[in-house]
């Protein structure tokens, strides 16, 4: 196949394809400012590593086409498809606290924006990432490898099945050809869908370099877009740009609640990792908790600790205050007025705490708030966190002991497996009691139904991922799609795989993850 220029422009197009694809490409139609033409680099001999049957429908995309040779080339970057116009974005960014500058989509590419007729999903951008080097690279060269885009595609459909906003992942495409990183590893691409893939970043790139006018056009069409009620709120003297911010603030409160509720730590949330739409983006040194402790650091980069756990939800702060010094030229109406910002940015202090403690109730079956309910969660954490219990297995194990205890209220063998799980059992058993007495008010059965639907059995541990990179590297497959189908459906049981939800083996402590995975 012969090699394309990866500068060369691609003019406008309406064509369809084979799969389908109505394109749309809205953000293509923005002034140069914003993206560079190109198309992607091609790899040789490339081969189908996972694909996303659920995220092909969700797009509305024929899963035969998904087996054709076209969306293998295409999908891998060696086709490009009539009506797509590809393109990497500028944007900058605030990296482990620190302003880093110009960044911008150094391996991704922007193939488009396809309606789609799965609903409510309507449109939706398809992006590689991978798929070679472009403008903002930064010295890079522009590729991803199998390990990181299998964690990836992996983890972006386990989030989408616990319920948490996220990118989706169609499917991961792989090459034999070689990528340096610390040793000699092997390419890969994966395909992403989000309704958008704009930044807290790509406003910071224009506010910071004094392009106030590409600021604006930016966040109208952001506002336009996905935002259309902040254009007619009446809250903030009616600016729609404070009425954004504090629809962006709201968004990721929610989403950092259910973070912290199932125990996931993103590890690497500078500014030019937070979506616009509240949606988590840019799976790279990720991990779910295994035993319970909120200092828990999953990025081996991050040496001083800005990312652990227990700190995401102050940092999400952090960056939309960010993205309110971005937005402050559009929010200000006389000079050094930042007061409409503030406003706008204190809903996050309010409906993050408030999101946190509806999530950990459903958690305990609690289905109407009471006042008792915060110092039965925070007595629980506190217990977990002692002896570092395993967070995902314990809430599993609440949750069958509340629906045997619907049927059996009187067996006290029923909370053998969980005292099994504390080394203090005179400590866990004065909380089970005080916990029994608060939810005695309540349905047992419903409460048990809550909290099966709430906390998984499932969820992508760091040896599971590992695994499945492993037997991948051997070119065997099988793993990434029977851990598809669990983490595509994590609340059901599965029986046959239940080691798949139990401890990780002593080796999973020693896996290191960090920003180059």
């Amino acid at each position: 196949m012969k090699t394309m220029n990866p500068l060369a422009p691609i003019p406008p197009s309406t064509t369809e394809t084979s799969a389908n694809l109505h394109w749309h490409n809205s953000f293509a139609h923005l002034q140069n400012d914003f993206f560079t033409r190109l198309v992607p680099s091609t790899l040789p001999s490339p081969y189908w590593v996972g694909r996303s049957l659920q995220a092909a429908q969700s797009l509305g995309l024929d899963t035969a086409w998904l087996a054709s040779d076209e969306a293998l080339q295409a999908l891998t970057g060696n086709l490009v498809l009539p009506g797509s116009e590809p393109l990497a974005s500028v944007y900058s960014g605030h990296q482990f606290g620190v302003w880093a500058g110009q960044l911008g989509d150094g391996r991704a590419i922007l193939l488009g924006e396809i309606q789609t007729s799965a609903q409510p999903l309507r449109t939706q951008e398809i992006q590689l990432k991978g798929a070679g080097r472009t403008p903002y690279s930064r010295g890079g060269d522009g590729r991803a490898v199998l390990r990181s885009s299998i964690r990836e595609f992996l983890c972006s459909e386990a989030m989408h099945g616990l319920g948490i906003p996220t990118t989706r992942a169609l499917c991961v495409t792989g090459s034999d050809a070689v990528v340096r990183r610390e040793a000699l590893e092997t390419a890969a691409v994966v395909t992403r869908s989000a309704p958008s893939f704009i930044r807290f970043g790509h406003f910071e790139h224009f506010s910071y370099n004094d392009q106030h006018t590409q600021l604006q056009t930016l966040t109208d069409y952001v506002i336009d877009r996905h935002y259309p009620a902040c254009r007619d709120s009446t809250k903030f003297n009616g600016n729609p740009y404070a009425a954004l911010l504090e629809a962006v603030s709201e968004r990721t409160a929610h989403m950092v609640a259910q973070w912290q509720a199932v125990g996931f730590c993103h590890g690497v949330m500078n500014t030019d990792n937070m979506s616009i739409l509240g949606l988590t983006i840019d799976y790279g040194p990720f991990q779910f908790l295994d035993g319970f402790n909120p200092a828990h650091i999953c990025n081996h980069s991050d040496s001083q600790g800005r990312y652990a756990y227990n700190k995401q939800p102050n940092v999400a702060y952090w960056n939309l205050f960010c993205l309110g010094q971005a937005l402050l030229p559009l929010i200000s109406t006389t000079e050094g007025d930042q007061e409409l910002t503030l406003a706008a940015l204190e809903s996050y202090k309010t409906v993050f705490p408030s999101a946190m403690e509806a999530r950990m109730r459903a958690k305990l079956g609690l289905t109407a708030p009471q006042p008792p309910d915060r110092a039965v969660i925070e007595s629980i954490l506190q217990l977990l966190s002692t002896t570092h219990v395993d967070y995902t297995i314990f809430w599993r194990r609440l949750s069958n002991y509340m629906a045997q205890m619907a049927h059996a209220p009187t067996n006290a063998a029923n909370a053998e497996p969980l005292r099994d799980l504390f080394l203090d059992r005179a400590a866990f058993d004065a909380w089970l009691l005080q916990y029994s007495e608060h939810i005695n008010a309540v349905d047992m059965a419903q409460a048990a139904d809550l909290m099966l639907k709430t906390n998984p059995k499932f969820v992508l541990r760091n040896h599971l991922g590992e695994q499945a990179i492993r037997a991948a590297h051997l070119k065997d497959f099988s793993e990434i799609d029977r851990l598809l189908k669990l983490l595509e459906s994590p609340f059901d049981e599965h029986p046959g795989f239940e080691a798949y939800a139990d401890f990780p083996p002593d080796w999973a402590s020693g896996i290191e993850i960090s920003c180059s995975s």
